[in-house]
Formats: structure tokens, sequence, C-alpha cells
């Protein structure tokens, strides 16, 4: 028997961090975040995403606005290696974009749902000053005494080695950092057990390793690897389509920009170089008017261009790093 679940990623972006909403499950035997989820129900929901868009506002009175399909997510044993006895649950996650001034901490709050940061669950992901010190301090470390223990009997093959398989997502070998691998390096620190999932789902690389401090809040079921997806996808979409103008209030500053785009690629960017892309690829508009929040000199303000959309079809920010 199969079942049909609709899970939603909601991202918004509150300077510095970008948010992801949560939600407390009731019935949990300890508090664990979740994404909003539910099943879907073909008596009531005519489509996939009118289902969803039900779901999201009965547990967390958000209306979303933009909505694009992530992924189906239908792996056996996604919850646990021994849960097959009871039906098989299908997931089709959503990646939904909410700009600030749709997002109300009072309401969400009577809702027992809540925006987090989403480096609260992936804080190896945050390079915005350099190297994160949990990659050099706890993973770097526990994926050499990985790739040093044997492969385990049984385990299905792979076309690379462990070795190949780290340095690729973790970049060991040159230093640099590929900032759309979130969900290669999430299931890389599941299958060597270094993740609470690994351990809670009964792998046996997770078992076999004395007990650690947890990297990152942990979440029900498979629902982090959902949040990697989402993550992944945004920032590789981040440089061909724009929507980071979906994440922005009407008027914004080229700075609330620039930092919308460092939070949610998780890499600074030179101040000067993104000014001129922005420029460049006439993606903004200025507005006349100007703002005083940033503390110094009144600041110019600015809008999305709609009329690029006609113009060109590739309409990202392929933004360099420092």
């Amino acid at each position: 028997m199969i079942e049909i679940g609709l899970n939603a990623v909601i991202v918004a972006v509150e300077d510095p961090h970008p948010q992801v909403l949560t939600i407390s499950p009731a019935g949990q035997a300890a508090p664990r975040y979740a994404l909003p989820f539910g099943p879907f129900d073909p008596t009531r929901h005519r489509t996939f995403e009118i289902g969803l868009r039900e779901w999201v506002e009965e547990q967390t009175a958000l209306k979303l606005g933009y909505v694009e399909q992530l992924y189906t997510f239908g792996d056996r044993g996604r919850h646990h290696i021994h849960s097959d006895d009871g039906p098989h649950v299908v997931s089709v996650g959503y990646l939904a974009l909410a700009r600030q001034t749709n997002r109300s901490d009072e309401t969400l709050a009577q809702q027992h749902a809540h925006w987090r940061s989403w480096y609260d669950f992936f804080p190896w992901e945050d390079w915005r000053s350099g190297r994160p010190a949990v990659v050099t301090r706890e993973i770097l470390p526990a994926l050499d005494h990985w790739m040093a223990a044997p492969v385990p009997a049984g385990s299905p093959p792979r076309a690379q080695s462990r070795e190949d398989r780290v340095h690729q997502t973790f970049d060991i070998q040159d230093g640099s950092w590929d900032e759309e691998k979130v969900l290669d390096r999430y299931e890389l620190l599941y299958e060597a057990g270094l993740l609470e999932e690994a351990r809670r789902d009964g792998r046996p690389a997770a078992l076999e390793r004395p007990a650690t401090p947890p990297l990152g809040q942990a979440m029900l079921y498979d629902h982090r690897r959902i949040l990697a997806t989402a993550i992944s996808r945004l920032r590789a979409k981040l440089k061909y389509r724009p929507v980071v103008f979906e994440l922005m209030p009407r008027a914004f500053t080229l700075t609330d920009l620039q930092r919308c785009v460092e939070a949610i690629s998780g890499r600074h960017v030179h101040k000067q170089n993104f000014r001129r892309l922005v420029e460049k690829g006439e993606l903004v508009e200025p507005t006349g008017e100007t703002s005083t929040q940033t503390g110094g000199r009144p600041a110019a303000l600015f809008r999305f261009r709609h009329e690029v959309l006609k113009e060109r079809p590739t309409l990202g920010l392929r933004v360099g790093v420092r």
C-alpha cells in the first residue's frame, strides 16, 4: 500500500540568516522540528499543490505565494531500516519563497510554528566568514576515520571510493567549496553515521560509533534530507533565475540584496563585483527614494525590473566570492 504525502520547504530571509518555517508535531516523544507536511487526499484536493497550500495554511496560518515542485521522495526505508510493515509513504516536496512582509511571528507561534535559520540544521554550510569551525574540528577528522575503515560486507557497490566522494563533496584537496552540493554532503554524512538521523534510523555506521554531540539540529523523519534538497535547488537556481527577488521586499537597497544573496549561497560576495553584476544585468531600477535605516548616509532604494523577464531567458546572479 502506498500513501502520498506533501512536504513544504518555506524559505524567507531575515538579515543575516536564511529562515525555514518549521512546525512541532504533536505526539512526539521529544520536541522535534519538522517541515509542514500532510497527506494528499484526492477527495479534498484536486491537485498536489492545492493540498500543500491547504496543509501549510492549516498548520502555520501562512498563505503561500511562490511555489515550485521540488522532488519526489520514495526510497524504501526512508525513515527507518525496519519500517516497511505499514503503508509506504511517498512524499512530494515543494519549495516556497516568502517575503519578510508576509511574516507574522505572533500568529505563527499560536500555531506552534517557528522560523529557524537553516544553518541551525546545516552549520557546515555557512562559509560567509570562511570555513566553519565544525568542518575542521569535527567533520573532517570523522570522515578521515570513516575513509580508513573497511567497507562492510554486503554494502551496495559504488562507482567511486569513499575517499573520492569525500574529496568531491568537501573539496579537501584544493580547498574550494561548491555551495550547491548540500544534498551530497548531507547524504555522505548520513552514510558515515555522523548525523543523529542515522543513529535514530538504526544505520550500522552510526551505531558502531561512540555517541557524540549532534552535527546540527536533527529533524523529524527524513525532513532534513528534504531541506538539503531544497537548499541545493535554491542555490543553483539563484545563478540562472531571478528567484532572489521573491525573497525581497518591494523596495530594497543594494546592500540588502547582497546580504540576501550571501545568506542563501552561504558565501561572501565582493561588494564592488556584486554591484557591477547587478548593474550589468539590468535586473533592478531605482525607485527615486532613499532609506536611512543603514545608520549612515541615505542609501538609494531599488526594485526588481520585471521587464527583464521578457528580454532574455537567463537572469540569475552568478556571483563571485572573495
